[in-house]
């Protein structure tokens, strides 16, 4: 059974740093990701995140799925941009090169197409950090670093569960699939996309009600071992900072200082190849 989105042990230097560094740099990175709009900054970004996405080693088919769900929201996401605001670009940048005319309002122009490509960088850009952190994190340690950074013990390993629990998920998922096509569902790639997009139904339901129950019997058991009574807890699995997660965390708000202000040195979040 295939599984994505789950924790995998490797000797990488990524996968030995500690679970709250690996959180900052998310955060950063993200936010980062999020505000700058320069080309020049998020082609930087990019490279950065490929070079530590491939150093972590991590299968591609543990993430293929959430890769190609992204293409496809990302693609919405850009033909949406395109019919609702087809001259976005040349309000952002002043001016306009068209390129090819399409139909009734609608034109191509250089600025648009440059806006695009950086709403797609910012996604490029933000998902291998995601990828890195969802799986190279195992998430009882995750729970014990961030507890080491104030967050309250509950909050962490509530957070750790829902990590932990993910094969979990994609196990009932895989054997509501396999028992729903014996009663003569099919969801294969022989039938069209509206009637597998209905046949999902009879799994998501299922897997709904079956990830209610094992809420309701992690919470007793938790509950019958006294979880929450103190403040305080130790951790079997907690790890200390070393010098590689004191490095990392520096350069990754190094990083972000000076991406800042390369961005908005000229007062504005946008590169503007046109001017």
């Amino acid at each position: 059974m295939a599984k994505f989105l789950t924790y995998s042990h490797d000797d990488t230097w990524i996968h030995r740093l500690c679970g709250a560094t690996k959180l900052i740099f998310f955060i950063l990175w993200s936010v980062l990701g999020m505000i700058t709009y320069d080309t020049r900054v998020l082609l930087a970004m990019l490279i950065i995140s490929m070079i530590a996405f491939y150093m972590s080693k991590i299968k591609y088919k543990q993430v293929s799925m959430v890769f190609k769900v992204i293409c496809l929201f990302l693609i919405i996401n850009i033909l949406a941009i395109f019919i609702f605001s087809p001259y976005e670009g040349t309000k952002i940048y002043g001016t306009r090169h068209d390129l090819l005319h399409l139909f009734g309002k609608y034109t191509l122009t250089k600025e648009q197409i440059f806006y695009e490509c950086n709403v797609a960088l910012k996604y490029f850009t933000v998902i291998p950090a995601a990828l890195l952190f969802i799986v190279t994190t195992n998430p009882s340690e995750f729970a014990a670093s961030l507890n080491r950074l104030g967050v309250n013990y509950k909050i962490g390993y509530s957070i750790s569960l829902a990590f932990r629990y993910i094969p979990d998920i994609q196990r009932d998922f895989n054997e509501i699939k396999q028992s729903q096509e014996a009663r003569g569902i099919d969801m294969s790639k022989d039938v069209s996309l509206p009637t597998r997009v209905k046949s999902m139904g009879a799994i998501l339901f299922p897997l709904i009600f079956s990830s209610m129950e094992r809420i309701d019997v992690i919470s007793n058991a938790m509950e019958l071992r006294g979880f929450g009574k103190s403040k305080k807890r130790t951790w079997y699995t907690a790890r200390p900072f070393t010098r590689m997660d004191y490095m990392v965390i520096i350069f990754t708000v190094v990083f972000s200082i000076i991406s800042l202000v390369f961005t908005f040195y000229d007062g504005s979040r946008f590169y503007n190849p046109f001017m």
